[in-house]
């Protein structure tokens, strides 16, 4: 039987083939990327190419087969891996990985009940290429044949690459201009630019933003402190200092988005106690208050509530800045005569806590160390809510007064799943398993909550206290679309729905007010620093803050999320589109210009003053920049 004669470089063009058609598969079974023209279509079909011809082109530099041949297989298991890292990261957070995320490896032991809900047994298809090759190298014996690469189709080859990239980058930005410039979106980044080159500009950016620090100087702040200033809120005369001397207990409420408060699951109330205090006189209830997070979830919400500051676009701060120098509640507090702490029964070392609180003045992290775990009272990365709330109450009596404690609960946390006894409602009935099981942690916590409210009572913390609760982030990613559909008996979920489900509760429940009110105004974890500050008498007008007093009769409706999309009182921006908020529809992006342009304002003077460290050439006391700050 006559072999086959293949042509000399099949293999790399095999490599090269799998690899594209593999990529492009996974882009539209994986990724929820939305397409709206033929271009965009186009753009992605041939986005990874430039990245692959210049890889796998690289062996037509090796002179043994051999070594040619290991080298695509290698290639090609990197590529994979990468691409399924991507898949994984994707399932649970929505978005792509970034080059800091892959160094948070002191989180990773902590993942496994997380990670077990995100992989799937057909995982092993995203390595199809891999096997592909393999199989080609070992059962087709031409493929190993040496042969001596000719100069000029090496150079050809390289100048068809060079010609995809440049075709890719010039359709990329006549369809998204100056997307490399306003890179907030990375799904927009992987549409235009393809995935591999994305880590590619990623890589790039991590290494801008670290010679940020070393080249920044004092002069950077100015502009900064000009915008803030400027766009400053007044105090609310009748609030500021109302509660002066009271303990403040700060709860973070895990993945609780706010369209669960006030509803039912076929026919099962979702949050009671909750319920209760959006009518209670003593609490301000915040229905239009949105999480401001990014990847680093809930510590981008720690981060945010101490600082007034966006956390980073493309990983925790926590873990790429802890060192730098903030101006934290914390820190005001304790200036204040405040102790301060943190309660959250996890290790100390997770999200880089431990470094991160010292850089924040917290004077004391309550970790795992801190609580009796007995059988049956672990859940997750740590301790169920009940006792964990419990607990924490019981130490708070011991607390010299006045205290700042901010508590972080952990049941209702990706998978939501509780043991039989916690269980107090039946799951719901979509296609996502999430969602279902959503519902049954939310009710627990709600439980805990109610459960800690009279233990505060019964340890005497109750009454000289302001209990502040929030959302810290989504629950509900938009992967589950579909479900939520189902659940808010709409059709579908469009760009400004998601948006709008970014919307988390905020309690500010203060025993004693007596004229607690729902509060309409549209606004965000931002506002909650100022917020606080000024109902404890502490004043923050040379502080370097992004939010506004939400009691303060200048607090503007107007809320930035972390990637570039806002909302305010008439309009939503999302999916590149503007919505007119009243209706829902997609109206002419005019009205959201100027609002785009501010957002895109806040988000580079948080990352500005985050990326250069600028807080240490700051003077908070006088709103001045410290001598010899400028080089």
């Amino acid at each position: 039987m006559k072999s086959i004669k293949w042509p000399k470089h099949s293999f790399m063009i095999l490599a090269i083939i799998a690899t594209w058609i593999k990529t492009v598969i996974v882009y539209h079974t994986s990724f929820e990327m939305k397409i709206e023209n033929a271009m965009q279509q186009f753009i992605l079909f041939i986005n990874p190419l430039s990245f692959l011809l210049f890889t796998y082109g690289l062996s037509l530099f090796f002179k043994s087969a051999k070594a040619r041949n290991r080298y695509l297989i290698t290639v090609s298991v990197i590529l994979s891996i990468v691409l399924y890292g991507n898949v994984a990261f994707y399932r649970f957070y929505n978005d792509f990985i970034t080059l800091p995320v892959l160094f948070q490896t002191s989180n990773f032991s902590d993942l496994g009940t997380s990670v077990a809900a995100i992989v799937e047994p057909w995982d092993v298809l995203y390595f199809v290429d891999v096997v592909i090759l393999i199989l080609a190298n070992k059962f087709l014996p031409k493929m190993k044949d040496a042969f001596k690469v000719n100069i000029e189709f090496r150079r050809a080859f390289f100048v068809l690459a060079i010609a995809m990239t440049f075709l890719n980058l010039g359709l990329a930005e006549t369809e998204r201009p100056q997307l490399l410039t306003r890179s907030f979106d990375r799904e927009l980044l992987v549409k235009n630019i393809g995935t591999y080159n994305y880590h590619l500009y990623d890589i790039y950016i991590q290494s801008k933003s670290s010679a940020q620090r070393a080249l920044a100087d004092g002069s950077e702040l100015v502009e900064v402190n000009n915008y803030i200033r400027s766009n400053q809120a007044a105090v609310n005369p009748e609030m500021f200092g109302k509660y002066k001397g009271r303990n403040l207990i700060v709860v973070s409420m895990e993945s609780l988005q706010n369209f669960v408060i006030n509803n039912d699951m076929n026919g099962h109330e979702i949050t009671p106690f909750l319920n209760s205090l959006t009518k209670d006189k003593d609490t301000y209830y915040f229905s239009n208050f949105y999480h401001q997070t990014g990847l680093g979830k809930t510590s981008d919400s720690e981060f945010i509530v101490e600082n007034s500051l966006f956390g980073l676009g493309r990983g925790a701060v926590f873990f790429t800045h802890g060192g730098n120098t903030y101006n934290s509640m914390a820190e005001r507090l304790g200036e204040n005569g405040y102790f301060t702490n943190v309660m959250h029964p996890n290790n100390k070392s997770f999200w880089n806590r431990d470094m991160m609180y010292q850089s924040l003045k917290i004077n004391k992290f309550y970790d795992i160390d801190s609580y009796t775990v007995e059988e049956g009272q672990a859940v997750n990365w740590g301790m169920k809510d009940v006792p964990f709330l419990e607990q924490s109450a019981a130490l708070m009596k011991d607390m010299p007064q006045p205290f700042y404690s901010r508590l972080i609960t952990l049941t209702n946390h990706y998978p939501f799943t509780l043991d039989p006894e916690d269980i107090m409602i039946p799951e719901y009935d979509s296609n996502s398993g999430t969602l279902n099981r959503y519902f049954q942690t939310v009710r627990y916590m709600d439980e805990a909550l109610k459960d800690f409210f009279q233990q505060l009572k019964d340890q005497g913390v109750y009454d000289n206290s302001i209990i502040v609760m929030y959302g810290d982030h989504y629950g509900i990613s938009e992967n589950h679309n579909k479900a939520m559909a189902q659940y808010l008996g709409k059709d579908q979920i469009t760009p400004m729905d998601n948006a709008m489900l970014q919307e988390v509760p905020l309690f500010i429940h203060i025993p004693g007010a007596g004229d607690g009110k729902e509060m309409t105004e549209i606004s965000g974890q931002m506002d909650l620093r100022p917020t606080i500050l000024h109902l404890l008498g502490v004043e923050t007008s040379k502080d370097m803050q992004m939010g506004a007093d939400l009691f303060s009769p200048e607090h503007e409706d107007f809320v930035v999320f972390r990637d570039g999309r806002f909302i305010t009182d008439k309009y939503v921006y999302a999916g590149e589109a503007c919505y007119d908020k009243a209706t829902g529809e997609e109206i002419d992006g005019e009205p959201c210009q100027s609002y785009a342009d501010r957002a895109t304002m806040e988000l580079e003077n948080s990352d500005a003053i985050i990326n250069g460290d600028l807080l240490r050439f700051y003077d908070e006391k006088t709103g001045n920049l410290k001598q010899d700050s400028v080089k």
